[in-house]
């Protein structure tokens, strides 16, 4: 009986626990889409007021009037995202695989390099930064975006992926070197396809990253509008006297969409990779 009460009470912890998380998580969203259908005028209505009659979604459709670009900044967004996440993983494939089966000189020391670089955001490296896209030529173009967005996102996917490789057990990839295969293939044939779910983590992990830091590449690297993302394109929303909070808001929602299509696709590969490996037979 006692165990029986103890248990009860754990499970009442742990729903409360998630209920207060996700709290804190969505309701952002939920004052997002507040804000996007309440009028100007009633932005700031004293008492606060959570559902009116007021509301509308005018503000979806006046958005595209006030900025004609916002299309294309939507698209500048996804097009920089799914770059960079296509040529992270390049790198971060043959990268991890090394780090989970090659014994190497300072393999633990490179590795404490690359989390190491985390520790420093991209505002303290923007003056060497717009110093090689100088040295480039690549400012005013999506590259001076892209490069950038690679760079940082490359040591954590290398992380994240090594450690799930070295859950793949080797007897596989000796069994095919046994049989003549190399190490090349053996990648692309044996470890790979097991490792889809780690694969689909690591990528929506860095799609997400690269949908979220391109707005400090943008403003400091492009100063071209047709090439603005999303994040940077928002703010011309914002005028002399006033801001348009409403039309900001549904703008800003419209373009979280593609990330959230993604995660909607992808979920159930996302929990199996994020639970893989967690028993232990």
């Amino acid at each position: 009986m006692l165990m029986d009460r103890y248990s009860l009470l754990q499970k009442i912890g742990i729903y409360a626990a998630i209920a207060v998380f996700l709290t804190f998580i969505l309701l952002p969203f939920v004052e997002m889409f507040r804000t996007s259908l309440s009028p100007m005028s009633h932005l700031f209505h004293e008492p606060y007021e959570l559902w009116s009659d007021r509301f509308s979604f005018e503000a979806y459709s006046t958005m595209w009037v006030k900025v004609p670009l916002l299309g294309r900044y939507i698209w500048n967004s996804i097009f920089i995202a799914t770059v960079v996440t296509t040529l992270t993983m390049l790198f971060v494939i043959p990268a991890a695989y090394a780090y989970a089966r090659l014994d190497f000189p300072l393999k633990a020391l490179t590795m404490g390099t690359f989390l190491s670089v985390n520790m420093f955001t991209g505002a303290v490296l923007l003056i060497p930064l717009y110093r090689v896209m100088m040295a480039l030529h690549l400012l005013n173009t999506y590259w001076a975006m892209i490069i950038p967005g690679v760079a940082f996102l490359i040591p954590t996917g290398v992380w994240l992926l090594s450690g799930y490789l070295e859950k793949i057990p080797r007897e596989l990839e000796e069994a095919a070197y046994v049989d003549g295969a190399s190490r090349l293939y053996t990648l692309r044939r044996v470890v790979l396809p097991l490792a889809v779910p780690g694969l689909i983590v690591v990528g929506v992990s860095v799609f997400i990253g690269a949908y979220a830091q391109q707005y400090l590449f943008a403003v400091t690297f492009n100063q071209v509008r047709e090439l603005q993302p999303l994040p940077a394109g928002l703010n011309q929303f914002i005028g002399k006297q006033s801001v348009e909070w409403n039309q900001m808001m549904a703008a800003a929602l419209t373009g979280v969409l593609p990330v959230m299509i993604v995660f909607f696709f992808l979920q159930k590969y996302l929990v199996a990779g994020l639970t893989a490996g967690a028993v232990k037979e």
